[in-house]
């Protein structure tokens, strides 16, 4: 039977967001419930996984599976409910202290293993949450309240990151725009692999320089350039502009196995589908005897 033609309010929860009036989170809300609805799902047929984080409050109101985790923990979750259930269409989210910080060895190895999950990550370049500190993606010289004389650290740049960890799906969105970041999060969802999805979303309590109008002179899209997203060293020289011009848009994408594949019990069926207290372990105690 064909799917019911869904709104995008038909994956709002009784509760309403807390986050402050203008955030750029409210941006990515939209663009993720407008991606779910016009894919058509169900709010039982997907799960989200929450980082810590304002980005994390949105687990209050997306009506669907979900998990709020650990600080920087979203991906282990998120990866752990695809390998027990493959059949689950499952999405992450976090924002760049929670995902790039204290998740950012998770963020590593989830490129490398390319696990048939979407990441989606609020870059706001603050940690919002928690008063406004340096983040991972703060830029040099920024004044925070954790760096009264300016930031010291060079800001990691999450695409260029991606890239060259192997990502398979690497992309970038701007809060100020749900309607190509709603084309971004249903690219993301339906790329057979890991799939990264940086969201520039200026945070308009902490963070007054990297804001709306800031973003609003600089962003331009890859795709009204003829751009095409499979030239890897292309794709690495794309993401690493900042300053006057900021690309938006999919850096690049490639088709490779995914973890799944490569993984022999599943090939048999889902895990919550296998009888596991049938499995013989006896051979393998023995070496540890």
């Amino acid at each position: 039977m064909p799917k019911i033609q869904k709104k995008f309010t038909d994956y709002n929860t009784p509760h309403t967001p807390t986050w402050c009036p203008g955030c750029g989170n409210y941006g990515i809300w939209t663009a993720l419930r407008m991606a779910v609805a016009e894919l058509g799902w169900e709010p039982h047929e997907f799960l989200v996984v929450y980082g810590i984080g304002c980005s994390g409050n949105m687990a209050n109101i997306i009506k669907s599976y979900g998990f709020h985790g650990l600080h920087g923990r979203a991906l282990p979750v998120a990866i752990g409910a695809k390998l027990a259930n493959q059949k689950l269409k499952v999405i992450a989210l976090g924002g760049d202290g929670d995902g790039y910080g204290e998740g950012g060895n998770h963020f590593i190895h989830a490129l490398r293993g390319n696990v048939d999950i979407t990441y989606i990550v609020h870059d706001n370049q603050v940690y919002g949450l928690t008063k406004g500190q340096m983040a991972p993606t703060t830029e040099k010289g920024e004044i925070t309240s954790s760096t009264p004389e300016g930031v010291i650290d060079q800001p990691i740049n999450p695409p260029a990151l991606a890239i060259a960890a192997g990502g398979t799906f690497v992309a970038q969105g701007f809060a100020g725009d749900t309607r190509q970041l709603t084309d971004l999060i249903k690219q993301g969802i339906e790329h057979p692999g890991f799939a990264h999805l940086n969201v520039l979303q200026p945070c308009v309590t902490f963070n007054h320089h990297n804001t709306f109008p800031w973003f609003l002179k600089r962003v331009y899209k890859l795709e009204e350039q003829k751009y095409q997203p499979n030239d890897k060293a292309l794709a690495f020289k794309k993401a690493l502009e900042w300053g006057d011009k900021i690309p938006t848009g999919v850096f690049y994408k490639e088709i490779r196995n995914t973890y799944e594949q490569g993984v022999s019990e599943l090939k048999k069926q889902a895990l919550i589908k296998q009888n596991l207290t049938k499995i013989d372990i006896s051979k393998i105690l023995k070496k540890y005897q």
